[in-house]
Parts: structure tokens; C-alpha cells; sequence
């Protein structure tokens, strides 16, 4: 009998250990300082645009390359 007490509160103490987890990961979460939605757009139309310039200029020397090529071949 004593045997099957033992699982029963290891059980017990497992779920107290995932409550106390997710009631600290509540209160941390509580104290991130958590951007504007203006900030988040004005971020993002950054990312867009760096992203987008990227995007010609790799074409571009693609492009410039494979036509060089073509000359060569």
C-alpha cells in the first residue's frame, strides 16, 4: 500500500510545480513593457523596406551576372 501512496503525491507535487510555473510566467509576463501598435508598424515598414531593397539588389547583380555569363558562353 505504501507504494501506491507514493506516485499519488509525486503526482500532487508535479501539479503544483506547473501551477506555480504558469502563475510566475502570468506575473512575468505582466512586467514586459510591450511596444505601441505605432511602434510595432513603423517597425515593421522598416523591416518591409530593407527587406525590399535587398530583394532589387540581389536581383539586380543576378540579372548582371547571368547576362555576363551569357556573354562569356
Amino acid at each position: 500500500m505504501a507504494q501506491s501512496n507514493a506516485p499519488v503525491k509525486k503526482k500532487e507535487k508535479k501539479r503544483g510545480r506547473i501551477a506555480t510555473w504558469f502563475r510566475e510566467l502570468r506575473s512575468e509576463l505582466k512586467k514586459i513593457s510591450w511596444p505601441t501598435v505605432k511602434k510595432v508598424m513603423k517597425q515593421l515598414g522598416v523591416v518591409l523596406a530593407v527587406v525590399a531593397f535587398f530583394l532589387i539588389a540581389i536581383f539586380a547583380f543576378d540579372s548582371l551576372f547571368a547576362w555576363l555569363l551569357g556573354l562569356l558562353v
